[in-house]
């Protein structure tokens, strides 16, 4: 049987590659469609595209969040002046020293100036860095499947208990002596005979309340609930993604719960009726957990 899949899991990996250390931690949630946001160190965002592409390659739905931190043991960013940018403007302000407009600036008045002093940039591209960060998110990202699988077989016997409750409805249902057309049809033709006292023919009151007892049957509506309870069978039997196709399945489920209860004109049907909606809602309680 294929694996059924939640939405909600967590996972970390942790790594290294030459003197760097790193650590993906990846979370999800119940979603209706795959949202996926990552948290990276600046100077990486290079590495947005491809991690968008590996956790929609994995999976269909879910809010899923990532983030990455990183680490380079022992580096200390070197100090870095920009000569060029230091001699052209010591080279501009010269003029206005000479004529006197201002005094000599210190150097220590140079380095103010946004852009003279800098660090060395640690976070230059990397390939083999970012395939190993790559790597190290894709093994988060199998961990956090498993997870996931985990919550869907923690699913599955209380989705196939509601299925099993609504099939039991509905064979109640179905057995009960208010759906028999031969029950319908004689109770309103009774109603009418004694309505009208005898003044309509028989054969116009027999029609009448055979009329009306078309309208009350709800065999159509019970044959359709039984060939839906199949289909989540077979759907919940057929792993994920089934999650929306279940979501879909519960609202056709519901209108004939809906159509059962309006359609019946006898106690005990209605009563079976609402505790077919109430199942019907706890199955699709249910569902919003489902991939």
């Amino acid at each position: 049987m294929a694996v059924l899949s939640g939405m909600t899991g967590f996972a970390r990996q942790d790594g290294t590659h030459e003197d760097w250390r790193w650590a993906w931690e990846v979370r999800s949630v119940n979603g209706k469609g795959l949202e996926a946001r990552f948290r990276l160190p600046t100077g990486f965002d290079r590495l947005d595209i491809k991690a968008r592409e590996l956790a929609k390659n994995r999976f269909n739905r879910g809010s899923l969040q990532a983030s990455l931190s990183l680490k380079r043991d022992g580096a200390a960013s070197a100090v870095v002046i920009d000569q060029e940018r230091l001699a052209a403007l010591l080279k501009a302000s010269q003029p206005y020293i000479e004529a006197g407009s201002v005094s000599r600036p210190g150097f220590g008045d140079l380095l103010q100036i946004p852009g003279v002093l800098g660090s060395e940039d640690l976070t230059a591209p990397d390939d083999a860095l970012d395939r190993a960060l790559l790597d190290g998110l894709d093994a988060a990202l199998t961990a956090l499947e498993a997870a996931r699988q985990d919550e869907g077989r923690a699913l599955a016997p209380v989705l196939g208990g509601h299925i099993d409750e609504i099939e039991r409805l509905t064979t109640e249902a179905a057995a009960c002596s208010a759906v028999r057309i031969e029950s319908i049809r004689d109770r309103y033709k009774a109603k009418f005979a004694e309505l009208i006292q005898g003044d309509l023919p028989e054969d116009r009151l027999t029609q009448e309340a055979a009329a009306m007892a078309v309208k009350m049957d709800v065999r159509e509506e019970i044959d359709r609930l039984n060939a839906h309870i199949a289909s989540a069978r077979e759907l919940l039997t057929g792993g994920s993604p089934v999650g929306r196709k279940l979501d879909f399945l519960c609202q056709e489920f519901n209108r004939e719960a809906n159509t059962l209860c309006s359609k019946s004109s006898d106690s005990s049907l209605t009563q079976i009726g609402l505790a077919l909606k109430n199942t019907i809602d706890q199955f699709r309680e249910q569902v919003q957990n489902v991939e």
